[in-house]
């Protein structure tokens, strides 16, 4: 595992033209690699990868069995980043995350010394985060934002990049805590993971019932997804396309003087800032995978559920007439749409 602060052979004295047809080619090596054990799931591998070359967590929802901890540790791999699975449960305690200082002989007699916890890594799978009660979930919120931790008073910082990916089960509600929109609107992404179409299932019983170990390439490393932060973040982007993002986010929050009638009547709580923020970011990553430098308003489109799924609160009438978030946003879409100039 390289140390994402010491240059990489693909990192070092690249110029920011470069950087881009570097990006431009990953979506397809990223592919291949992650399909020698994956099979299907280009979409949510897409999102992923958007996320992580952004700097962006992501929240991964998806029934049991749909292999989502063994593709977050497949991508670690593709990019050579360090791991973490940390195993949510109700009596996992905030010190089980971030470390603790235990008491130690050393040469100099007897110290407190800090025993870091599995938060410090690249890359951390907390695996079904709601079934952990919300001091333990707030726990991750410092790392999130601010990437480092503070305990009994010392700030430690966090390796970079870092990336926080976590799982939840729609299915089972019994005994979960959901997470509050403070720790929702962190997460960049949420990301839903499907049932596969016959094909693939049959593909993935095959191979993971045959006796094959397939070997994942490492592609890139720590130091260059840092610097793909960094060119993400200079891909220019017009400033209408900038206002669809906002004009998107802002038509989620009810009983605003231009608050679509559907989502007074579904919504009762709407998209923050922090959502244009992050339709621009993705749009911009986006753009960059496709090999283009400027940004259009389908990349903003392609990003708006998973971006603001987690970020609008339906209401109980929405949920007797079965509407879900999902449908909300495509109706925002729409809205949007035919109230923009063209």
């Amino acid at each position: 595992m390289s140390d994402s602060n010491d240059p990489s052979p693909t990192a070092v004295a690249l110029s920011e033209k470069e950087i881009v047809e570097m990006v431009a080619g990953i979506r397809e090596k990223m592919t291949t690699e992650v399909g020698k054990v994956i099979v299907g799931q280009i979409e949510v591998i897409d999102q992923m990868l958007i996320a992580l070359l952004a700097g962006g967590h992501c929240l991964i929802t998806g029934a049991p069995g749909l292999a989502k901890t063994l593709l977050v540790k497949t991508v670690a791999e593709v990019f050579d980043l360090s791991f973490n699975r940390i195993q949510f449960t109700p009596d996992l305690m905030p010190s089980d995350i971030t470390g603790t200082e235990i008491l130690e002989d050393t040469d100099q007699g007897r110290r407190m010394v800090f025993n870091k916890g599995p938060v410090f890594a690249h890359m951390i799978l907390a695996d079904e985060i709601n079934r952990t009660p919300p001091k333990t979930q707030a726990s991750l919120l410092e790392a999130m934002q601010e990437h480092q931790v503070t305990v009994a008073g010392n700030t430690m910082h966090l390796p970079e990049p870092f990336f926080v990916l976590a799982t939840q089960n729609p299915i089972e509600m019994e005994g979960t805590y959901p997470l509050p929109e403070a720790q929702l609107d962190r997460f960049m992404f949420n990301v839903v993971m499907d049932y596969l179409p016959e094909d693939d299932e049959v593909a993935v019983i095959q191979q993971t019932t045959a006796n094959l170990k397939p070997v994942i390439e490492q592609l890139f490393y720590g130091a260059d997804v840092l610097r793909f932060h960094e060119v993400v973040r200079k891909v220019p982007i017009a400033e209408e396309v900038v206002r669809y993002a906002v004009r998107l986010a802002s038509a989620s929050r009810p009983k605003q003087k231009d608050s679509p009638a559907f989502v007074n009547d579904w919504v009762s709580w709407g998209a923050g800032t922090r959502a244009g923020q992050f339709l621009v970011l993705g749009g911009k990553t986006r753009a960059l995978l496709a090999g283009r430098a400027h940004v259009t308003r389908e990349d903003i489109e392609a990003l708006a559920a998973p971006v603001l799924r987690h970020r609008i609160l339906i209401n109980y009438r929405a949920e007797a007439d079965g509407v879900t978030v999902d449908k909300v946003v495509s109706k925002l879409l729409e809205h949007v749409r035919a109230s923009t100039p063209q």
